[in-house]
């Protein structure tokens, strides 16, 4: 079987697919006419997010049989059109879920004990000790919207905490334990002293909380959003933060992650929230770490091979 990687990956990646006796063909510099030129003669298509694996482009992989997705969204695949030509599709959350995890949790330890703000402080010579007063997680009720890889990794580095946390998925039932109560989003509303969203965008997803999902949580609360920008806008972000009713947001993710090509109404937005003192931001690395660059390729190439036991 010949496979080709159209995305910049972990130089592992040939091996490991050399190694289950496949053909590899690295091509991380082609673009989307090369793609769209040669993906006749392949049975296998890697990707990460180089161009939208659409209708368009799927039509030229007349000899398709997988597409396999470096990380966990989908959001970018023309997911009916693989179904309707059973090409099978492949991605590695497992990958990367221990990163998110961590990401997720150093960043709402971060903006509960002002670390940015006390580092800049310290080093132009500002002792403010009042002014960086931290606050502390344990006690606190924490919420988990989407239950899936990412949100049961970060549950589980709560655990030495001292938190209550809850969680929601629409999709899935029976999962709570001793650490984790599974719950409606209506009880999150009611509880959550921080929300932390682990969904991927969908339809459903893209701008679920408006102003009227924030303003109907029972208490002012921090959120964490590690998955994607598009469930949450810039402008809803700004209202529940003007309002008090978000405390914070820790963001690794942002509705419009392309800056420089934000509209003149979509910059404002963006520099108004880089105001706010109690927003923490990241470049969407929360599942990029040198460790996670190697285990997705481990998980993807177990999976193409049909080794995958979780």
């Amino acid at each position: 079987m010949k496979i080709l990687i159209i995305d910049q990956m972990h130089e592992s990646i040939v091996p490991l697919l050399e190694e289950k006796g496949y053909e590899a063909h690295y091509r991380p510099d082609i673009d989307r006419e090369g793609i769209l030129q040669i993906l006749a003669d392949y049975e296998g298509l890697v990707i990460r997010s180089k161009t939208p694996i659409d209708r368009d482009l799927l039509v030229k992989g007349i000899n398709l049989k997988f597409v396999a997705r470096a990380g966990a969204g989908l959001d970018n695949i023309d997911l009916d059109y693989l179904e309707q030509n059973d090409i099978a599709l492949y991605s590695a959350p497992e990958g990367n879920r221990d990163a998110v995890a961590e990401h997720a949790l150093g960043m709402l330890l971060a903006l509960f004990n002002h670390f940015v703000q006390s580092d800049s402080q310290v080093r132009r010579g500002v002792w403010d000790r009042e002014g960086n007063r931290g606050e502390e997680l344990c006690g606190k009720t924490v919420g988990i919207f989407g239950y899936g890889n990412m949100g049961a990794a970060f549950a589980k580095r709560l655990q030495g905490f001292g938190v209550k946390v809850l969680a929601y998925d629409k999709y899935k039932k029976d999962f709570g334990n001793e650490f984790v109560q599974e719950c409606s989003f209506e009880t999150i509303q009611e509880k959550a002293e921080v929300l932390s969203i682990h969904v991927p965008l969908t339809e459903e997803t893209r701008n679920f909380f408006t102003a009227d999902i924030i303003n109907g949580f029972n208490h002012p609360f921090y959120l964490i959003n590690t998955a994607r920008g598009e469930v949450i806008s810039f402008d809803t972000l700004i209202e529940g933060l003007e309002k008090g009713q978000l405390k914070g947001a820790a963001l690794d993710v942002l509705e419009k992650e392309k800056l420089q090509k934000l509209t003149v109404a979509e910059k404002k937005s963006f520099e108004q929230l880089t105001g706010f003192k109690q927003v923490l931001f990241s470049p969407h690395v929360a599942g990029w770490t040198k460790e996670s660059y190697y285990k997705i390729n481990q998980v993807l190439v177990a999976k193409i091979a049909g080794q995958w036991h979780g």
